[in-house]
């Protein structure tokens, strides 16, 4: 399923390491713009279970994380309204960068420069396993949904759109 290429430490895999979690590592030739769908693709994985990490901001430009499907776009007027905040945007690429300490393609939710607030989509929780950024562009970990809220503290929303 994954190449044996040996990638080395990242934030990401300390923090989990440090808690104790279990995951698997995969990587795949990192194509630009080529998104979850084309690491699903390399890696014979269900778009649906591929998880993707997307920083956004809110009114006041505080930044958080969304946790989405690989083949699903998210709603922000909804996330918006779940959240309790009055309006949510994606964040420019430079600015989403500074915030989680990640090169855009490689952003992980885990061992980010700030703490954000975490919010994923309801529906991944409910996949037995998801494939996540490991901090790296071409680089994926497997590992339990349950993490998510454990590690994360993420909160469950359902904000998602199909693609």
């Amino acid at each position: 399923m994954s190449k044996s290429r040996h990638v080395s430490e990242t934030p990401a895999t300390q923090a989990l390491r440090r808690a104790g979690v279990a995951f698997t590592e995969h990587t795949y030739d990192y194509v630009d713009h080529g998104g979850s769908a084309e690491a699903a693709r390399q890696l014979g994985l269900d778009p649906h279970t591929v998880v993707k990490t997307l920083v956004m901001e809110d009114e006041a430009a505080r930044p958080l994380i969304v946790l989405m499907h690989g083949d699903c776009e998210v709603s922000t007027k909804n996330l918006a309204r779940q959240a309790g905040l009055k309006k949510v945007t994606p964040c420019h690429p430079d600015t989403a960068q500074r915030h989680s300490g990640y090169q855009v393609g490689g952003t992980s939710p885990f061992g980010t420069r700030k703490r954000m607030p975490v919010w994923v989509e309801a529906s991944i929780l409910d996949c037995p396993l998801i494939h996540i950024n490991g901090g790296r562009r071409g680089y994926l970990l497997s590992l339990d949904p349950q993490v998510l809220l454990r590690l994360l503290e993420a909160r469950p929303v359902t904000v998602a759109l199909a693609e």
